[in-house]
């Protein structure tokens, strides 16, 4: 394909992988995305008006981001520049659009310019096609798996329409698979294969939403599936689970996906729901997560959301990391299962938290006041004799190790940062406290259960 052509019937050869060639040749083929392309939404809307904004599209592997992009150059028949932000270089992009200018002068034809991995580009190459792009001599099609918040830079952002894909349903896988197993010029129909319904309800649930993934597996099942006397090839289940292997569960260490699943197990944990707090363990391990980031993580839980409710959750989150330590995958893997179990099921708290937060609040905004001079050792006669330690109270000298005396500066005098809840452990606190504040004749601070922000 010359850079500036209009895109024509993609090279179907025989020797093309299965995925590439069944890609749709029109719209009226493209699978899933409907909240896009179904008559009166938006994708759709502008495409039959043929007035295609800048945009990128943001969704996983195998969701049509390409074939997308591809099928709406065709559909508005404009040039399409293909690009992988991995080996394009500001050079070519000056290039391409001179070229565009050219094309728009000379025959009144649009430029799009598709973008694969934008999430890719470094701040200096987006900033290269920003003011073509706001002037329309481009129209941009970005694709990209990552959040576009976190890796395009907020100013070409700012001038593009984001549109999410979504993962394939097993509805929409299915109707990707038939076509590739009765397509026979493109497809597998020419071999008359035969998938058993065990084979496609586990081709299906491997593929995760991921059309690719399906198709590969597919493809490959057919090669090693045995062939019928009559000529018809079987592709049951054990072929599908030979050719898959695995699952590919969709996951980036350092993406959106990464986040939103140690989200969901810290979550889970805090709301006490231990089945639900082992499958996202499980998702996170499987797919390759580094588990002493996990285990970093349940530390912090137990602190953050138990804290003294149960004191000893922070000792088990502790023993957890230094048991994977020492022992590694897979065996260390059952230790952080264990605590993930012990802290959805202890008693929960975010007193620790909330009264941490207060106090680093005052520490950010109240007056910086000095610390009084009864709380300061005096280890010089000078200190001593500027009042260094004068009037402190020994609190072992009182039989039950309690003195009135206020340990805050003046300008924070009656400040009060914790407040157990009547939960686990921390009720015996609460009560302690409460204890305490009546003997010494200082208020006691009611109950708080608003989270902090």
């Amino acid at each position: 394909m010359e850079l500036f052509e209009q895109p024509k019937k993609r090279d179907r050869k025989r020797q093309a992988p299965l995925a590439d060639r069944m890609r749709p040749k029109a719209l009226e083929e493209f699978v899933g995305q409907s909240h896009l392309l179904d008559e009166g939404r938006v994708l759709r809307l502008a495409l039959d008006r043929g007035e295609i904004p800048s945009i990128i599209l943001w969704g996983p592997p195998g969701s049509g981001k390409t074939t997308l992009a591809y099928l709406i150059a065709e559909r508005i028949r404009a040039a399409f520049v293909p690009f992988s932000a991995v080996t394009v270089g500001i050079k070519e992009i000056k290039e391409v659009i001179k070229h565009a200018a050219w094309l728009e002068q000379r025959e009144g034809r649009r430029t799009i310019l598709f973008i694969d991995e934008i999430h890719r580009f470094n701040k200096a190459q987006q900033d290269a096609f920003l003011p073509h792009v706001e002037k329309g001599m481009i129209t941009l099609i970005g694709a990209t798996t990552e959040n576009p918040s976190f890796e395009v830079i907020a100013p070409l952002l700012s001038r593009v329409k984001v549109f999410r894909l979504h993962p394939l349903s097993e509805g929409e896988l299915y109707r990707v698979v038939e076509r590739a197993l009765e397509d026979p010029e493109r497809g597998l129909g020419a071999r008359q294969p035969r998938l058993s319904p065990e084979g496609r309800q586990h081709l299906l649930r491997l593929a995760s939403g991921d059309a690719r993934a399906a198709l590969n597996t597919l493809e490959l099942a057919a090669q090693i599936a045995p062939r019928h006397p009559d000529g018809t090839l079987e592709i049951n289940l054990p072929a599908v689970e030979e050719a898959a292997q695995r699952r590919s569960l969709l996951y980036d260490k350092t993406g959106e996906e990464h986040y939103a699943l140690i989200s969901a197990l810290h979550k889970s944990v805090r709301d006490s729901d231990p089945d639900a707090a082992l499958y996202w363990l499980a998702r996170m391990l499987t797919a390759g997560e580094d588990p002493l980031y996990i285990a970093r993580r349940l530390i912090r839980v137990a602190s953050e959301d138990i804290g003294n409710a149960d004191p000893a959750a922070l000792s088990v989150a502790i023993a957890a990391k230094e048991a994977y330590h020492f022992l590694g995958s897979p065996e260390g893997e059952l230790a952080l299962a264990q605590c993930a179990c012990y802290l959805a099921t202890a008693p929960k708290s975010n007193a620790v938290y909330r009264a941490y937060n207060k106090a680093c609040k005052d520490v950010e905004q109240a007056p910086i006041a000095p610390v009084p001079l009864h709380l300061r050792n005096a280890p010089t006669p000078l200190m001593e004799s500027l009042g260094y330690g004068v009037g402190y109270q020994y609190a072992h000298d009182d039989r039950d190790a309690l003195v009135d005396q206020e340990h805050l500066p003046p300008e924070l005098k009656g400040r009060t940062y914790y407040e157990p809840t009547d939960r686990g452990y921390e009720a015996e606190i609460g009560r302690r406290l409460a204890e305490w504040r009546r003997r010494l004749k200082r208020p006691s601070s009611a109950h708080h259960t608003e989270p902090e922000c």
